[in-house]
């Protein structure tokens, strides 16, 4: 008389006591894999030199609905400034490592909280505004992206105030995402901003404001 199978286990023509799933993973490791295919990396990794950069940034940033402004390091400040009184904004969150001499040129009419103890999301969601720096940003695409460092903060500040000036560097744009890439650390929290967050329902009716800022100002200085 034959043994009674252990529960979980099934007679597979294999070896004794081999469960299905044995047999199963045993089949798939034995499969020949073919190496994979070579992918052709031919893509755009630079812009034309003959291209400005700076002005394929702007175009590009406009084109988003965003609010562009030119400034120098000797008007930043005033250049900041006017960003903020043009958007009505009566109170400003300032992240860690933010340059104290861009905000010289703010009346008394805003006020102006730190992060530092970490602000709540309710907190956050009553400011008006916020003002950052970046990490890098794409002419081509008018992307700049924040990696959280010095002059940037935490995801959050770029995210719940309905208005946010970022400051851009002319050092800081180049021409292709294949460039920002070798900048940019993929271990750090990356936010990639495309324009004021906006999104359209099925008949592309756009609505803007439901997954970040309504409204984007963005500095180019240089």
């Amino acid at each position: 008389m034959a043994e009674p199978l252990e529960p979980g286990r099934i007679v597979t023509g294999g070896a004794p006591g081999e469960t299905a799933r044995d047999a199963v993973l045993a089949r798939i490791r034995a499969v020949a894999v073919p190496p994979p295919a070579a992918i052709p990396r031919d893509y755009l990794t630079s812009l034309s030199p003959d291209v400005d950069i700076l002005e394929r940034f702007a175009e590009r940033v406009a084109d988003y609905r965003a609010l562009v402004h030119r400034a120098t390091s000797g008007n930043l400040a005033a250049t900041v400034a006017e960003a903020l009184k043009g958007r009505g904004a009566r109170s400003l969150v300032i992240p860690a490592g933010l340059p104290a001499d861009w905000l010289i040129g703010l009346g008394p009419g805003i006020e102006r909280q730190s992060d530092d103890p970490p602000l709540t999301y309710g907190q956050l969601d009553a400011i008006d505004a916020v003002i950052t720096g970046c990490a890098v940003a794409i002419a081509e695409t008018g992307t700049i992206v924040l990696d959280a460092g010095p002059g940037q903060g935490r995801r959050a500040l770029s995210l719940l105030p309905d208005r946010h000036v970022c400051v851009v560097r002319a050092e800081q744009v180049v021409g292709e995402v294949a460039e920002a890439l070798a900048r940019l650390d993929p271990h750090r929290p990356l936010t990639w901003i495309s324009g004021p967050s906006a999104t359209s329902d099925i008949e592309l009716d756009r609505v803007e404001g439901v997954h970040g800022p309504r409204n984007l100002d963005v500095v180019i200085v240089g």
